[in-house]
């Protein structure tokens, strides 16, 4: 292929996602020909806009449900890097069959043109909420105890990816991600993930919408470190591996609120959420050699100077929360330990 770069060609699904397209920038700086695979629908392209024009880049408009719109894009391929899927808690609950349909047999589909291609390693992004409310700081060796569909249809793609290296050879690792955050971090009509919520917030000179009394932490990952621990599970000659991929730090709430500056109002706990995620990144440390690198302070701060880019995303208030998250204590809270 005329303009394909010496270092092989990467395939990244989802690759117009928050996590995707900083898997695309990592890949093309490092001389890869990259063929971004995504519908657009979870992806945008303005997330992708600042590499027009770079003959090492090629989009594939195509969905993982459909296993002939996306077999061109792994023709040749050297890596492939696994990313898309459909995310958030709510819609899972609501949705079932769609999250199994995308992030399980979407998952098939993607192995299945992997294989063929003969590709030499592909890496799946696999989430930590598999562990639900695990104990801390987690192994990889944690028991799974997924608590919503969402996590479930993750952990069991990740089992396929495992199954189709046991069974057919496949190349493949799995990272699990645990709170990841940075410029571009997604964000639908779903309530969600908490950064989009809190920029959005700010730009309206509203109040953050804390959960709980906002003492509990999560394990931030910035997105540029999670692609570096992508690049390095796919140049490891090890396969069929697991890894943890966080910041090993986690911050509260509470301190999130406090470099983003502005006032709060507090809504109900959810059932099913974890008081403190942490993961225990040993053996990613010590296997891959990978660190994380961009201080959680660092982070926020890169965030909010492209703030401007969450001026589109939902505003979010107390009632419009509680109506949101009905599904979610109608079923995640029968009887359970919150």
């Amino acid at each position: 292929m005329s303009g394909t770069s010496v270092q092989g060609i990467a395939v990244v699904t989802g690759g117009a996602g928050f996590i995707g397209s900083h898997m695309v920038d990592l890949l093309l700086s490092e001389g890869l020909h990259v063929r971004v695979v995504d519908n657009f629908v979870g992806g945008h392209r303005s997330n992708l806009e600042h590499h027009k024009g770079d003959e090492n880049l090629e989009v594939f408009d195509a969905d993982i449900r459909d296993m002939d719109s996306i077999r061109p894009a792994f023709d040749g391929a050297r890596y492939v890097f696994h990313f898309a899927g459909i995310g958030d808690i709510v819609p899972s609950i609501e949705r079932p069959i769609d999250y199994m349909a995308t992030n399980v047999q979407g998952t098939v589909h993607v192995l299945e043109c992997a294989r063929a291609a003969g590709i030499e390693k592909l890496v799946y992004a696999a989430s930590s909420s598999c562990y639900g409310l695990a104990e801390t700081p987690t192994l990889e060796t944690h028991p799974i105890r997924p608590q919503y569909p969402y996590a479930l249809s993750k952990f069991q793609g990740e089992e396929a990816v495992m199954h189709w290296h046991q069974v057919y050879g496949l190349p493949a690792n799995s990272v699990r991600i645990f709170n990841a955050y940075g410029t571009r971090v997604r964000t639908t009509g779903a309530y969600g993930a908490v950064f989009g919520v809190f920029l959005r917030q700010k730009l309206a000179g509203k109040p953050y919408t804390v959960v709980g009394d906002g003492t509990q932490e999560r394990d931030f990952i910035y997105a540029s470190d999670l692609a570096k621990a992508f690049l390095a599970a796919a140049r490891t000659e090890k396969s069929g591996e697991i890894y943890n991929a966080g910041g090993g730090n986690p911050q509260s709430i509470n301190r999130l609120v406090e470099l983003l500056e502005g006032e709060v109002v507090y809504v109900p706990k959810r059932p099913g959420e974890p008081d403190v995620t942490w993961a225990d990144i040993t053996k990613i440390q010590s296997e891959l050699g990978w660190a994380p690198e961009i201080p959680f302070e660092e982070g926020v701060r890169r965030m909010l100077a492209d703030i401007e880019r969450w001026k589109d995303a939902p505003l979010w208030d107390p009632d419009s929360i509680a109506n949101a998250t009905k599904t979610w204590f109608t079923y995640l809270g029968n009887g359970r330990k919150a």
